[in-house]
């Protein structure tokens, strides 16, 4: 299958659902695709990125490998809203290793804080921080203070994803 081919055939879940078939959870396949989202030309990154996500969030040991090029490539300006809503979007499924910690947090606050983002590059970033809050408590504080300071302005989506790290913070484990 040629894949970038297939990826610009049509943007549509059937299409979608045939390149998960396709890459079935082989490891050469999906690098191809991640290869797709990270280097490919706007239309292809695009479309790669709703594969991408739901083959990451089915198989996470996939993504291992390409978690440190994924949170540089979201650092980046002018990224189609399907690219960073794709990356967050699985950033709050997989395991992300320790190593990594530093560079997901700056990026999700970076998303996160960003008003221009939509709203679930927002909450999904969001979601991500508060995942790892639960390592590093010291960040709970940070992350509260952002949240309150997007409320005014929220959507009935956001608030709903607010009270629910907001009450996930507050837990005592």
């Amino acid at each position: 299958m040629d894949l970038q081919k297939e990826i610009l055939k049509e943007h549509s879940k059937k299409q979608t659902d045939k390149i998960i078939a396709w890459i079935n959870g082989d490891q050469k396949k999906f690098d191809e695709l991640v290869k797709l989202f990270l280097r490919g030309e706007y239309r292809v990154t695009q479309r790669a990125g709703w594969p991408m996500s739901t083959i990451a969030i089915k198989h996470p040991g996939l993504i291992h490998k390409h978690l440190k090029n994924l949170l540089l490539n979201a650092q980046k300006p002018g990224l189609h809203n399907a690219v960073l809503r794709n990356t967050v979007r699985l950033l709050q499924f997989v395991e992300i290793p320790k190593a990594l910690h530093g560079l997901a947090t700056e990026t999700c606050f970076q998303l996160f804080n960003d008003r221009k983002q939509p709203v679930a590059v927002q909450v999904f970033s969001m979601t991500v921080l508060g995942r790892l809050c639960k390592l590093y408590p010291e960040l709970i504080p940070e992350l509260k203070l952002c949240i309150e300071e997007h409320l005014p302005y929220a959507s009935a989506g956001f608030i709903s994803r607010a009270k629910k790290v907001i009450k996930q913070l507050e837990k005592k484990d």
